[in-house]
C-alpha cells in the first residue's frame, strides 16, 4: 500500500514537472503565474495563515526546482535509451540512474518536510501534500479539455 503511493506520488511529481514545463512553454501562463496559481490553490485548500505561506512558499519552490532539475537529468539518459546502438551495459545503467533519480527525489522531499515541521503542524504539511495532488489532478483535467479548464480559472 505505501509503495503505491508512493508511485502514486512520483507519478504525480513526474506530471507536475512535465506539465510546469509544457506551462512555462505556452504562451498561457509563464513559470511565475503558475506557481501564483499553485500558490494560491495550495494556501487556500490547505488553510494556510499569511506567516505559514510566507515561510513555506520559498522553501516549496526551491524543492520544486530542485525536484525539475533531478528529473530532467532522469529524462535525458532515458532519452539515450532511444539509440538503436544503445549496448545492454548502458541499458543497465539507464535503468538504475532513473531509479536513482526517483530516491533522489524522495531523499529531498523528506528532507524538506523536516524543514517544514519547523514552523508547520504535521496536519498542515498533509493537507498541503493533499492539495498539490488535487492541483495537479485538476490540472490534467484542463490539459484534457482546456475549453472546460479556462471556465474554471
Amino acid at each position: 500500500m505505501c509503495k503505491m503511493k508512493n508511485r502514486i506520488y512520483v507519478l504525480a511529481l513526474l506530471v507536475m514537472t512535465c506539465v510546469m514545463g509544457l506551462q512555462a512553454q505556452s504562451s498561457r501562463l509563464s513559470k511565475e503565474e503558475f506557481r501564483q496559481h499553485q500558490q494560491k490553490f495550495i494556501t487556500e485548500r490547505a488553510q494556510l495563515s499569511s506567516e505559514e505561506a510566507r515561510q513555506f512558499f520559498p522553501l516549496y519552490f526551491e524543492l520544486q526546482d530542485k525536484k525539475q532539475e533531478c528529473n530532467r537529468a532522469a529524462w535525458q539518459k532515458q532519452r539515450k535509451g532511444k539509440d538503436e546502438k544503445t549496448t545492454e551495459e548502458e541499458y543497465a545503467q539507464i535503468v538504475e540512474d532513473v531509479i536513482q533519480a526517483r530516491i533522489d527525489v524522495d531523499r529531498m522531499e523528506l528532507e524538506y518536510v523536516r524543514k517544514y515541521k519547523r514552523f508547520l503542524s504535521a496536519e498542515k504539511i498533509y493537507l498541503i501534500q493533499k492539495a498539490e495532488m488535487r492541483f495537479h489532478r485538476e490540472l490534467l483535467k484542463d490539459i484534457r479539455s482546456p475549453k472546460q479548464g479556462k471556465n474554471k480559472r
